[in-house]
């Protein structure tokens, strides 16, 4: 007799629940021994890989500032090594996802902190508040996370304007993992490192392209980071799968566009429905997850409640976050039954 395996639902990790576009598999069904046996032979033609060649093409820009990594957690770790030694001081958001804390310590460095604030329905950079500190900390190195994670909010492209052109004299890393589920934060990635030589925009097919499972990232380099250029490079090419399959995720434009739709209609619908409970405030997000505050009392039932139903979100642990919950975007069907859940479990710990 067989056992039916349950299927639990990971809202968690910011995974893209949809999944990748059809063109996707359409790759794996095709791939064939030399696509794994092989190494790449790329460099014949002059080009460092077909994804970094691709990305250059779509971006307009030299090829040798596209720099690619194995998603964007890799980037960021190559970016603190290369420029972080033992005692420099890394600036993060306050609020920030915990990866950053751990790069910096690996690397022996000082975290700095600068403020991301709370506001009624939203967090906010406190933007003259991180200036002030970096005027008076001098890093070496300023991460910024524009969609933040796990806040969800962003900058505007004017303050990032104005933060770029006041902080000139250290590395700035803007990670911008979350970037493309938002269709108005159209920064444009070559007008930024071109005008700030200094910066690194790290982003990722990871998240908006649902191809988390291949590690795939790139970047753009401003004009001072030959010497992460070097440090990144690959001499024997890069994963000749992986590539191929963020290649055809760059080719499906619409099925992304349709499917950001679909998560952006059901964030609103998740941000007013999570408002309704009490205690509950849900905050705006520009990302593919929501930080939601809840009441303390009910943290640790509400978790094992949701485990038990084999549904899966991130209950925070961390100074000043010890009450919030970080939930992940999901199908439609997986939203509504994460909130007739937590409709459940309201009803029955009011009755008790």
């Amino acid at each position: 007799m067989s056992i039916t395996k349950k299927r639990v639902i990971f809202l968690d990790r910011n995974e893209n629940q949809y999944g990748p576009a059809p063109a996707c598999y359409r790759v794996l069904r095709r791939s064939n021994k030399s696509t794994l046996k092989d190494y790449s032979r790329d460099f014949t033609r002059g080009v460092i890989s077909i994804l970094s060649e691709r990305l250059a093409k779509d971006y307009g820009i030299d090829e040798k500032k596209i720099l690619l990594g194995y998603g964007s957690e890799d980037i960021l770790k190559e970016s603190v090594q290369c420029y972080i030694n033992k005692g420099d001081k890394i600036m993060i958001p306050s609020y920030s996802w915990w990866y950053y804390k751990k790069i910096a310590d690996e690397a022996e460095g000082v975290n700095i902190q600068y403020p991301i604030v709370e506001g009624e329905n939203t967090f906010s950079y406190d933007v003259e508040g991180m200036l002030k500190i970096y005027e008076e900390q001098k890093p070496k190195l300023v991460l910024i996370s524009s969609p933040n994670n796990p806040t969800g909010n962003r900058l505007e492209i004017d303050q990032l304007h104005y933060i770029l052109g006041k902080i000139k004299d250290s590395v700035v890393v803007l990670d911008e993992a979350y970037s493309m589920f938002d269709p108005k934060y159209n920064t444009n990635p070559v007008e930024l490192i071109q005008k700030y030589p200094h910066v690194i925009i790290i982003r990722t097919f990871s998240k908006y392209y649902g191809l988390a499972g291949i590690r795939t990232g790139y970047a753009f380099l401003g004009a001072n980071h030959e010497r992460l250029s070097l440090l990144s490079a690959r001499y024997l090419g890069f994963n000749r799968l992986s590539e191929k399959l963020a290649i055809a995720a760059l080719d499906s434009p619409e099925y992304y566009i349709r499917i950001r739709n679909k998560m952006s209609a059901d964030r609103e619908k998740l941000f007013k429905e999570l408002n309704k409970f009490p205690g509950f405030r849900a905050y705006r997000s520009y990302a593919n997850f929501m930080l939601v505050k809840i009441p303390v009392e009910i943290k640790d039932s509400l978790k094992k409640y949701l485990t038990e139903k084999d549904i899966i979100v991130k209950f925070m642990n961390e100074d000043g976050l010890d009450r919030h919950i970080r939930i992940t975007l999901g199908t439609h069907l997986q939203n509504r039954r994460l909130i007739m859940l937590i409709k459940s479990f309201m009803k029955e710990k009011n009755r008790t």
